[in-house]
């Protein structure tokens, strides 16, 4: 035993240490690793349909290990929203930063916003908002400032680089692009019957804002980035 304490620095607690903190380790990569399953099936069925029992069938765990590491549902569902608002805001920075003009921007924005709704069941949303007040207040609150104050410098920047219209109101159109987002995400099936993927909508919905905002020099920029989204399909 001295020879491995002599290996260990001389430090006789080195060796519980590492124990110690490979356990917190483990610990860390379960509770994530719930967390990141956890996402998957609520983007899949909806956060009313899945239960505790399902995350840990579907884990191959005991519902038990789940509650040492998250209270209820409600805790998984509250920290699964603040992560996705996390990776949301980095698309819209990543955006701005990457793109080459404001139009572009958009365009960027959205092919990234292709890939992560791809799988997401709409009821989402709705479940979000009548089962998860404190999740869905999070999503309000970044819509009515991260995501309405990048909107609004969008329009500016598409202004002062010459591809949108001068005469624009830049506060109203904001205003309805917030709207265009809620009927996008929030009334889904009532809007579209079910017919199109959110993908297929948002997509719509962009494309027709972009033809109301755009001077001819941003028309064709539109007409450009939305040939090479085709072309990606």
């Amino acid at each position: 035993m001295k020879f491995i304490f002599k290996i260990n620095f001389g430090i006789k607690k080195s060796f519980h240490s590492f124990v110690s903190l490979f356990i917190k380790s483990k610990r860390l990569e379960t509770k994530e690793y719930i967390i990141q399953e956890a996402d998957k099936l609520f983007c899949q069925y909806g956060f009313k349909s899945v239960t505790m029992n399902d995350i840990a069938k579907h884990l191959g765990i005991s519902k038990k290990t789940i509650y040492q590491h998250y209270k209820d549902k409600d805790e998984l569902v509250n920290i699964i929203m603040a992560k996705n608002l996390e990776s949301q805001t980095r698309i819209m920075k990543e955006s701005l930063e990457k793109s080459e003009n404001a139009v572009h921007e958009i365009f960027f924005a959205i092919n990234c916003m292709s890939e992560i709704l791809r799988n997401i069941n709409p009821t989402i949303f709705y479940d979000l908002q009548k089962y998860h007040s404190k999740a869905w207040l999070m999503f309000r609150e970044f819509r009515d400032k991260t995501l309405a104050e990048t909107i609004k410098n969008n329009l500016k920047r598409g202004v002062k680089e010459g591809f949108f219209r001068k005469e624009i109101n830049i506060d109203i159109l904001t205003a309805m692009r917030l709207d265009q987002n809620d009927i996008t995400f929030n009334q889904h099936q009532t809007y579209t019957l079910n017919k199109y993927s959110i993908t297929e909508v948002m997509i719509e919905i962009t494309e027709h804002f972009l033809y109301g905002i755009c001077n001819n020099k941003g028309l064709e920029q539109t007409n450009k980035y939305k040939q090479l989204l085709n072309e990606q399909k």
